[in-house]
């Protein structure tokens, strides 16, 4: 983006439909966390029964973190499974 290295984070449905998107300066936990807010406070989404992501160590402290501060329900699960992530990395592989 304008010379400058970004991360780009981006939530799918089950359909594969792009819910929402972000890009960050850091891959990290606050960057996780302020991703998952932005894309659970969307008004047209659903809380997801199960989050499936890649296998950044950021992710799993993230969400711990909205269940701590209820903003996500306990009982939505994660997935860290390399293949279910496809429909994602599919997708953007041309921005890359």
């Amino acid at each position: 983006m304008k010379g400058k290295w970004k991360y780009f984070y981006r939530a799918v449905d089950s359909n594969g439909d792009t819910i929402d998107f972000m890009l960050s300066a850091k891959r990290d936990r606050k960057a996780a966390k302020r991703f998952f807010k932005k894309a659970l406070n969307s008004h047209h989404n659903q809380i997801p029964k199960t989050l499936t992501i890649d296998k950044n160590p950021a992710y799993p402290p993230a969400v711990d973190k909205l269940k701590n501060d209820k903003l996500l329900p306990r009982n939505v699960g994660i997935r860290q499974i390399k293949y279910l992530n496809n429909i994602i990395e599919q997708d953007h592989r041309s921005i890359k």
